[in-house]
């Protein structure tokens, strides 16, 4: 039913402008505002909707993975640009990057409090 449907994710914010500016600038995502609610457009075509929510809560789940080819290289410009890394373990080296098992990945908040992450191909 859906198999040729657009389709894309949403989830929320309790501050649209300071989601604009951390994706938009410390991100460096292509984001575009339209009826009070960001739009990320990502590579492939592909956007994800980030509305407001007064009685927002973050999401404790990981809502949006960035895919990366360095992760090292990646986390040190993101943390230079002032993003601080989430350690749910030990096994996270000194840039947060998990080296617990499967995929190398590094997970991180937004300003309303959801989880991200880069994680190397």
């Amino acid at each position: 039913m859906f198999k040729d449907t657009k389709t894309f994710s949403g989830f929320s914010t309790d501050d649209v402008a300071a989601a604009k500016a951390f994706y938009g600038d410390t991100l460096g995502v292509d984001v575009s505002e339209a009826d009070g609610m960001l739009h990320l457009n990502l590579a492939g075509r592909n956007s994800v909707l980030i509305y407001p929510k007064d009685n927002h809560v973050p999401a404790e789940y990981t809502v949006l993975n960035f895919q990366v080819t360095d992760i090292e290289a990646t986390a040190r410009e993101l943390a230079d640009r002032g993003v601080t890394f989430e350690r749910y373990s030990d096994e996270h080296d000194e840039l947060g990057v998990f080296h617990g098992g499967g995929p190398l990945i590094a997970w991180f908040k937004d300003p309303a409090g959801n989880v991200l992450s880069i994680i190397q191909e």
